[in-house]
């Protein structure tokens, strides 16, 4: 009899479980509450997404010249990507059994982040320097995402090059 994907999931994962140390499991339990509080808060943000969405088209109707809803819409928008991203990265730390979550995660959400900033930035509130200031801040969060991409490149190639290697002893020489 064929089991549903869903016991084979759970079997795979507590013979998994059972596999790790006690604060390796603590690590997991964490990141498995993390994940389902992330996914509340989304879920939440998606309701509040939808609600002002009809609001805007049901009760007042979309007045294209009206930047202040198209900035709050957007706004709604990007929360609900940083929070699945975020939710991405921990998935994939659990899923890989890494300890930590990638610095490159951490950097491009918080280019995400910044880019959300961006959109909801009133241009006649805002000074110079809270301007430069963001600006800054996505150059210095660019250096370090293309930074730490190049050096994961560099991992993976080495890693390549060891494999191939250890492969073909011949090429040694």
């Amino acid at each position: 009899m064929k089991r549903s994907w869903q016991s084979r999931d759970w079997s795979r994962l507590i013979k998994l479980f059972r596999g790790l140390t006690f604060y390796e499991r603590f690590e997991q339990a964490i990141i498995l509450t993390l994940i389902a509080l992330i996914m509340l808060v989304t879920v939440i943000a998606t309701i509040h997404l939808i609600g002002a969405v009809w609001h805007l088209v049901v009760d007042v109707g979309i007045d294209p010249i009206n930047q202040t809803i198209f900035q709050a819409i957007f706004g709604a928008i990007f929360t609900v990507i940083i929070a699945l991203e975020f939710k991405h990265s921990l998935l994939v730390v659990l899923a890989q059994h890494e300890n930590v979550i990638r610095v490159r995660t951490i950097v491009l959400i918080a280019l995400l982040a910044i880019a959300r900033k961006f959109i909801l930035l009133d241009l006649r509130d805002v000074t110079a320097m809270e301007l430069f200031a963001l600006s800054a801040a996505v150059l210095a969060l660019g250096i370090v995402y293309w930074l730490v991409r190049e050096q994961d490149a560099r991992v993976a190639r080495d890693a390549r090059e060891q494999a191939h290697l250890e492969d073909n002893p011949a090429a040694r020489c």
